[in-house]
């Protein structure tokens, strides 16, 4: 059996306490580089700045989702997580995902890899916004549409600015649920109808999901919605 001191080695694992002013927040993060050897684990280390610099990027985060985005400002308002875990793991398929409620998984290959026009630094800072808002989203106990999930958590790297050129432009996209960045532009647009409709929409997805939601707030049904979306632009696909 390998010594204690070997696995402190092969693992960085550090937990961190926050407190903000008295203001009901996340306890602790827990940032596990599970590929210390891995060309995207060095990375994580050395371009990233690995442990320290997440430890701060998330708790900006964490407080920018529920002050900016979900204009949560009570703990009562908030979804109950104490701790969130980020690990920076050897797989491939996707450039993270966020699993178990507070557990996100960053890809050690892509951050390798990673030939985006972003820095490798804001690429990670924009994941991170992405992912993390996954952990304090509510999604209707699981009833939303996860086109509208995603669309959520590119809707938050959109408001602070770190989405890359390629990203869907006003009015463009098949349907409003597509996800991701097509539905955070048409959430955007909602915003424009009725000030803070994102933030409204998902504390209306605390316990459910309803499309009847969409017409709740704005007056009009999501299809409606939808296709004057689409002529304000010119239709674009």
């Amino acid at each position: 059996m390998a010594p204690h001191s070997y696995s402190i080695l092969l693992y960085t694992l550090l937990t961190f306490s926050l407190s903000f002013h008295g203001i009901s927040a996340v306890q602790k993060y827990v940032i596990v580089n599970e590929a210390p050897k891995h060309g995207g684990g060095i990375k994580f280390e050395k371009v990233i700045g690995g442990v320290p610099f997440t430890k701060k990027l998330m708790g900006t985060i964490n407080m920018y989702i529920w002050n900016t985005i979900f204009k949560q400002t009570t703990a009562a308002d908030r979804k109950p997580v104490d701790t969130v875990e980020v690990f920076i793991k050897d797989f491939d398929g996707a450039e993270a995902i966020t699993w178990g409620n507070n557990k996100i998984n960053v890809s050690a290959i892509y951050l390798r890899d990673y030939p985006g026009p972003l820095t490798l630094k804001n690429e990670f800072t924009s994941l991170m916004y992405h992912e993390t808002t996954h952990v304090f989203q509510w999604t209707g106990e699981g009833k939303c549409p996860v086109g509208l999930i995603e669309g959520v958590a590119d809707y938050t790297i959109m408001r602070v600015n770190l989405y890359p050129p390629l990203f869907a432009k006003p009015g463009t996209g098949k349907k409003w649920d597509q996800g991701y960045d097509f539905t955070a532009r048409f959430l955007e647009y909602c915003d424009g109808l009725v000030p803070d409709f994102t933030a409204k929409l998902n504390k209306m997805m605390r316990f459910t999901w309803d499309i009847s939601f969409f017409k709740n707030l704005t007056g009009k049904p999501v299809e409606q919605l939808w296709k004057e979306y689409k002529a304000k632009y010119g239709n674009i696909e």
